[in-house]
């Protein structure tokens, strides 16, 4: 694998190859997190970019995951593309993104989505599928010939990463890994043995 002093380069490199590759979902990413008390949970998010030196997701503030990254902000996420032995690992702190980068990407959104986004109280137990479409219907009706505004309990995080692990399949199991960790303005590279 070749080396780079900068591995946010490399990561829209790889990223850009594994969308043409066909890959189903590059974007998505597993997002571990912790409690205040240290109890790890990790899921699947979609990843929305990198901006202000940040990994961005975007999520409901009301959630599990964004409670753990309030009492403990920071978290490690994981992209794996098989199609192309592929891996990135990123640790880092956490922030929430600005309201008017939230607003940005919230209106980019289907309709439909930025509806789900005000019916659907995530990670609550709800009754059965039938309260999540009555609540869709309910919205829907309400903000009928409106904008839908991006509701206050949603929105973005930026993981900024600390250290970035590239990790590309070879054969005999005799993986490439190289580690990036940050160093002040620049990165510290190393190889790491599979």
């Amino acid at each position: 694998m070749p080396e780079t002093a900068d591995p946010i380069a490399l990561f829209k490199r790889w990223y850009k190859e594994a969308a043409a590759s066909g890959a189903l979902l590059p974007e998505a990413m597993a997002l571990a997190t912790a409690s205040s008390a240290g109890a790890p949970s990790v899921r699947m998010v979609l990843y929305r970019g990198f901006s202000r030196g940040g990994f961005v997701f975007f999520t409901n503030y009301r959630s599990p995951k964004a409670a753990d990254l309030v009492a403990n902000p920071r978290a490690a996420c994981v992209f794996h593309w098989p199609e192309g032995e592929r891996q990135v690992r990123v640790e880092g702190r956490v922030e929430k993104v600005p309201r008017t980068e939230s607003d940005r990407y919230f209106s980019s959104r289907p309709r439909e989505s930025r509806l789900s986004a005000w019916a659907s109280p995530q990670s609550s137990e709800i009754p059965d599928r039938a309260f999540l479409e009555r609540e869709y219907a309910r919205l829907a009706a309400l903000f009928s010939g409106k904008r839908v505004p991006r509701p206050p309990f949603w929105g973005g995080f930026r993981v900024i990463p600390d250290s970035i692990e590239f990790w590309q399949g070879q054969r005999f199991r005799l993986h490439d890994r190289t580690f990036y960790v940050k160093k002040g303005r620049g990165w510290k590279i190393s190889k790491l043995a599979p």
